[in-house]
């Protein structure tokens, strides 16, 4: 569920969408000229910030912190759940927190540079939030990394292809798609929906770190705006799902098949920025670690509850692909962790084991797509979904600690 995205796009990045381009459709491609930001460094006690969430404040014990890795103490003493965001001036995001609970406590642990941000509260996880300005400064030199983690550059470099390839299989998916809206094939379409989301569930978290692009490719209905124009895939999905598409005459069905075209072309466009953008991503290990913790958010909030696919019901080939994203991040990370003496991964694997079977329990198939419709899946399915998730939500919050303790 996409809870963050009316806050998001109040910080939209100040470019222009550009005019269609050749798309790039090799890994290899994205990763020339790329630099890999992977140096890693334990958190000492004066990079650790206690934020406080109410209902109307966000409220940081310090308003400067030195570059490097910075761990967040957020205390939620709100009347309702909370989020936190820390951001960079573009509104791009550096790493979130969501879903903390009245009178909990999480931590959100991320690598920053000299620059100015800010932190983002949000009590009840809708509106703009607010806002409190942080300043990093540049670390004392006794404090700075004296090498790079060769390990966690491995796995940084890995990650960084892992990305490029999932946005490149979307694309070519998405273009799949297209080609049955242009031919007024909703039958066809219907069957590729699913499909041409895989590799964007996978790296969500990359994504929606370009605050711009996220709500114009995988927006709501539930989440537009008022006066906000709505883009993106789930304007394919409803119309494939109602109306002449599903319940017209044969010619009814093509036409408004055929009529949705515009929109795929405006997704495959957004698609092209994204990918354009790719290689500009600051990514580290504790960017992937956080973000395997969203993929699983992602999960709890918006896939269990049926809410992400209203029309189609396709909620389980995400869930399947948000817990393939975050296991590869965990895979990729494991070396750093047996490095560091961490005990962390074998729970993880028990975790991510346990939840697999329960959802193996409503295959339909062995294709990535091969799941019953989630309108079929009962309260107690649910909630056995729901349990095993948050089973692994847990180990998975450590993670990004972890790796740079």
């Amino acid at each position: 569920m996409k809870l963050g995205k009316p806050y998001l796009m109040t910080f939209r990045l100040r470019r222009a969408l550009p005019a269609r381009r050749p798309l790039m459709t090799s890994a290899a491609a994205l990763l020339l000229a790329v630099p890999v930001l992977a140096a890693c460094s334990d958190a000492p006690a004066d990079r650790a910030v206690a934020v406080t969430g109410t209902d109307t404040e966000c409220a940081a014990e310090a308003a400067t912190v030195e570059a490097g890795v910075v761990a967040f103490t957020f205390s939620n003493e709100a009347s309702k759940e909370n989020e936190l965001y820390l951001l960079r001036p573009d509104g791009s995001i550096v790493g979130e927190r969501e879903g903390v609970g009245p009178g909990t406590t999480a931590t959100l642990t991320v690598e920053v540079e000299p620059g100015s941000y800010a932190l983002r509260c949000k009590p009840g996880m809708t509106g703009d939030g607010i806002t409190t300005a942080l300043v990093v400064t540049a670390a004392a030199a006794a404090a700075a990394p004296a090498t790079t983690d060769p390990t966690v550059a491995v796995a940084v470099t890995a990650y960084r292809a892992y990305v490029a390839e999932q946005v490149a299989a979307t694309v070519t998916a998405t273009q799949a798609l297209q080609a049955a809206l242009e031919a007024g094939d909703p039958g066809r379409a219907r069957s590729l929906y699913a499909a041409s989301r895989v590799g964007w569930e996978r790296i969500e978290p990359v994504a929606e770190s370009f605050g711009d692009l996220d709500p114009k490719i995988d927006l709501r209905e539930a989440d537009l705006e008022d006066g906000q124009t709505w883009t993106g895939w789930h304007v394919v999905e409803k119309g494939l799902w109602t109306g002449p598409a599903t319940d017209g005459s044969a010619a009814a069905a093509a036409a408004a098949t055929k009529a949705l075209v515009p929109v795929g072309e405006r997704l495959l466009a957004d698609l092209a920025d994204l990918q354009g953008r790719v290689p500009t991503a600051t990514i580290t290990a504790t960017s992937m670690a956080n973000g395997a913790k969203e993929l699983l958010d992602e999960v709890a909030t918006g896939k269990v509850t049926g809410e992400e696919e209203a029309f189609s019901h396709t909620d389980l080939v995400d869930v399947r692909a948000n817990i393939d994203g975050a296991r590869k991040v965990v895979d990729l990370l494991a070396p750093v962790l047996a490095a560091k003496g961490s005990d962390l991964q074998p729970e993880l694997t028990q975790r991510f084991a346990a939840l697999d079977a329960v959802l193996d329990g409503h295959r339909t198939g062995d294709a990535e797509t091969g799941f019953v419709a989630y309108d079929t899946v009962d309260a107690a399915g649910r909630r056995a979904l729901s349990a095993a998730v948050d089973a692994l939500a847990e180990p998975l919050s450590r993670l990004a600690a972890e790796v740079v303790a």
